[in-house]
């Protein structure tokens, strides 16, 4: 059966990586939409959140394009997957630019990396930029043939701290153990880069594609 997906554009992020590589994972009849619009993200049968930048110019950018109720439904009523700020966004607030109000979707901040964090004796740079391994925390169909610590592509100074450790479906270590991705209901998020991460980011997308919360 064919899916339509949108892919939600309001601005920031890397929509024709994100968009591209969910095109070569679709099947057969599915459409991939890059849109704003907020009817047809809601008539989509799966969304897709990508994002990149700052938390305020991100938060901004949702609310010029109007699309700050269309997120938090499609988040609440079908396959939502978040990529980076489209899963930092879905906190209640970030520490970024001197404190920033979220969607609030989660109950939980977006904090930075400690200034100075050390692996081995050597000083690790921020943003942490580059490929790091994801430990599954729990059984999950976007898990599926995708091998325990297998590795990812990061850009990013902040991570996800959810007030429920129970959302947290992997976990990753740079200088300290973050969240790097949460998982709730239809919902999935994660902090790095799918459509960047080779085999495993491509298996990651195919597998949500095929999702049946």
């Amino acid at each position: 059966m064919s899916k339509r997906v949108a892919v939600i554009d309001y601005g920031m992020g890397n929509l024709r990586s994100v968009s591209k590589a969910v095109e070569h994972v679709a099947e057969a009849g599915d459409q991939v939409l890059v849109t704003d619009d907020p009817a047809q993200i809601l008539a989509a049968d799966r969304v897709v959140f990508p994002g990149q930048g700052a938390a305020r110019d991100c938060m901004a950018a949702i609310s010029d394009h109007h699309l700050n109720q269309a997120v938090l439904e499609a988040a609440a009523s079908k396959p939502f997957l978040g990529i980076c700020m489209g899963l930092q966004v879905l906190m209640k607030h970030s520490e970024e630019n001197g404190g920033t109000a979220l969607l609030g979707l989660l109950e939980g901040e977006v904090v930075r990396f400690p200034e100075r964090m050390e692996c081995a004796g050597q000083r690790l740079k921020i943003p942490q930029m580059g490929w790091n391994q994801v430990e599954q925390r729990i059984d999950h169909p976007l898990w599926e043939g995708i091998p325990q610590l297998s590795r990812f592509y990061f850009v990013h100074s902040y991570y996800v701290s959810p007030n429920d450790s129970a959302l947290v479906a992997g976990i990753t270590e740079y200088g300290i153990s973050f969240a790097s991705v949460i998982a709730r209901e239809n919902l999935f998020a994660t902090q790095f880069h799918p459509e960047k991460s080779a085999d495993a980011g491509l298996r990651l997308l195919r597998n949500f594609l095929r999702w049946r919360p």
